[in-house]
């Protein structure tokens, strides 16, 4: 799985599976009995050494882009980036946050990803998710509790596959440059790593609480606290997957003694 995410860690997944199209996606889930992980660009996600005891869906090949009546569809496997571009050039105002965050729309829709005061549920009109059995159902908002860079369905065993978007502002909120300018500053692109690790608590930044705490630069293995950004790890020189989690659990402990606050992960871990 290292090759399929961006912390450039993790162990090997039982089985792999890339579906082409929906249906072959829904065929297969028909037939499936095994635990599923659902993968997009793996921006946001550490797998442990140990792997992944089931079969890893690939959803990036699902990546049709339309617009009709002004409202954006987007299939799960397009990227942050792509979409972001495809609503500039169709004369849509309100994406350009999207630009700065590398993810897909399903992994987006499915921690309310956002960026610069931004998250993308703020532009969704209605989601369209696929049940493990295989069967497709379109969901409304209002079957989701929507929370920061929380999203818990009433629904069990479905996925996102693919989303209403409406941007319909009447002005650009920000210049995608700016933005890309804003980011390539202040982050460490370029390098491995799954963006921001943590949750910002309530009323507090995770960047300032791990900076102030002495962590940046801090390395447990090949697993590094970046010296750009306090909040993002890097994987350095070849980490483990263990060498991330533990470094992760260090900080966690580490603030946690300092602040007496629990730091949240934002990265998933399977």
């Amino acid at each position: 799985m290292r090759k399929h995410c961006s912390l450039r860690a993790g162990g090997i997944a039982q089985d792999f599976f890339t579906p082409n199209s929906l249906d072959e996606l829904s065929i297969f889930l028909k037939n499936n009995q095994k635990p599923i992980l659902m993968l997009g660009l793996g921006s946001n996600l550490l797998v442990r050494d140990q792997g992944f005891s089931g079969v890893v869906i690939k959803l990036t090949q699902l990546n049709q882009l339309t617009i009709k009546d002004n409202m954006v569809q987007a299939a799960t496997g397009v990227t942050l980036a792509k979409l972001s571009r495809f609503c500039e050039s169709q004369g849509l105002n309100g994406a350009e946050f999207l630009s700065a965050i590398p993810g897909s729309v399903g992994g987006a829709l499915a921690m309310n990803a956002g960026a610069f005061g931004f998250e993308i549920w703020d532009y969704i009109d209605a989601v369209t998710t696929i049940h493990r059995s295989g069967k497709i159902f379109k969901r409304s908002i209002d079957e989701f509790n929507i929370a920061y860079r929380k999203v818990t369905p009433q629904y069990q065993d479905e996925y996102f596959i693919g989303a209403d978007l409406n941007f319909s502002q009447t002005e650009k909120q920000q210049n995608v440059k700016a933005l890309l300018k804003k980011r390539n500053d202040t982050q460490p692109t370029g390098q491995a790593s799954c963006g921001s690790v943590f949750k910002n608590p309530p009323n507090h930044f995770a960047a300032k609480l791990i900076e102030d705490s002495g962590l940046k630069g801090f390395c447990i293995g090949g697993a590094c606290v970046s010296s750009k950004h306090a909040n993002y790890i890097i994987n350095q020189d070849n980490a483990s997957s263990n060498d991330i989690e533990n470094l992760i659990q260090h900080i966690q402990q580490t603030i946690k003694s300092k602040f007496d606050i629990d730091l949240e992960t934002e990265v998933v871990i399977v």
